[in-house]
């Protein structure tokens, strides 16, 4: 099914749904009671991390530049605090592994589906002496719960992703999370909401690779956490993530941000033990949406690689310091030069950072043991 969507996606087909237009409503229906049970469907809105972190590693290097799209999962709806949202905790670790201030820029949408991408490259490629170094995007949730067909979900994420490669940008996907984690969302169609998810990450997960992309799984990331802290791990609405809930998602998306940057070397060994092989792309793909926090990295056409990467301490949560030059979020960006992605030479670091390092440096990884669990949708 996963395969059929990305085909359709890509040849302009419309017609391939995840399950019947019925079945859906239906789902549809539970969804936006689920909602209206936990709180309406009111969460805080999003505070604005954009900003530079990493400034004790400020040197001769220019900032990296990191790029946030997607809707309210990756603008961080549900926290109050802008340290504690998904971007702030990525370019916090990034600046920390890189030993390089990272410039954080994030135009995610609460409440966007895959449509809006168009509008959100265009603001992050407005200013071509701005481009960033790498961009995450996380998005399908709201896809779900809109109907919109799989086909069009997908084709407008493959169209973003090439446009930021084409520009010069890594990519990584955190595809659709599952919906089925919401609370309280009942049997039987608990079941039907963690299919479509898995379909439609699947999908994103093929058509994301084609282009250069790499994905993450987020899937039921959380699931595990949520069954037995759902009042910890959800935010004030009881329905978006809150600040542990980002922080457990940024520790799977944070090692191949940096992976796909160059700053953690590549081993072109695959670790049998930890389940990682090498797959065509939609045997992988299908696996990796079945597993949160797999890693789909584009080998040679038509195989991928299947990873499972230690997820990595994220350092403590600070709040992004002012570019700069500050800008509205809508404008076309800073002026400057664009950062290159070798890391730079190291300068003194407060202590907080140096441990930071060390841990990195030692191998302490704070690696999570036992099945990864999923986000709730947004």
């Amino acid at each position: 099914m996963a395969r059929r969507i990305a085909a359709g996606a890509a040849y302009g087909g419309g017609s391939i749904g995840l399950l019947g237009a019925a079945t859906v409503g239906v789902l549809l229906a539970e969804v936006q009671l689920a909602k209206r049970q936990v709180g309406g469907g009111i969460a805080p809105v999003p505070p604005s991390a954009d900003g530079r972190y990493g400034v004790a590693f400020a040197g001769p290097d220019d900032p990296l530049r990191l790029g946030l799209l997607g809707d309210s999962t990756a603008a961080g709806q549900g926290v109050r605090r802008a340290g504690q949202t998904p971007g702030a905790l990525l370019a916090s670790g990034l600046a920390a592994v890189s030993e390089r201030p990272v410039d954080l820029r994030n135009v995610a949408q609460p409440g966007a589906r895959s449509d809006d991408l168009e509008r959100q490259v265009s603001l992050l490629l407005a200013d071509t002496s701005r481009t960033p170094d790498v961009c995450v995007i996380m998005i399908g949730a709201n896809d779900v719960t809109h109907r919109m067909p799989a086909t069009q979900s997908v084709r407008c994420l493959t169209t973003a992703v090439r446009r930021l490669r084409t520009a010069g940008a890594e990519v990584v996907v955190g595809t659709c999370p599952d919906l089925g984690t919401i609370e309280p969302v009942y049997q039987p169609l608990r079941w039907l909401a963690r299919r479509v998810s898995r379909q439609l990450a699947a999908a994103q997960t093929i058509g994301s690779v084609e282009q250069g992309g790499r994905t993450v799984s987020l899937g039921d990331l959380l699931g595990p956490e949520f069954e037995a802290n759902p009042r910890e791990l959800f935010g004030p609405d009881n329905y978006h993530p809150s600040a542990e809930g980002y922080a457990t998602a940024a520790m799977a998306v944070l090692p191949t941000l940096c992976a796909v940057l160059g700053l953690w070397p590549e081993s072109d060994r695959l670790d049998g033990a930890r389940r990682e092989d090498m797959l065509p792309v939609a045997k992988a793909a299908s696996q990796a949406a079945r597993e949160a926090g797999t890693e789909v990295t584009g080998a040679r056409a038509p195989w991928a690689l299947l990873k499972h990467r230690r997820r990595r301490r994220l350092p403590a949560a600070t709040e992004p310091h002012p570019h700069p030059h500050p800008e509205p979020r809508e404008e076309t960006g800073e002026p400057g030069k664009r950062a290159g992605r070798q890391t730079g030479k190291k300068t003194g670091r407060t202590d907080e950072a140096s441990r930071t390092a060390e841990t990195r440096e030692t191998g302490e990884t704070g690696e999570t043991h036992g099945k990864p669990g999923g986000l709730p949708a947004n």
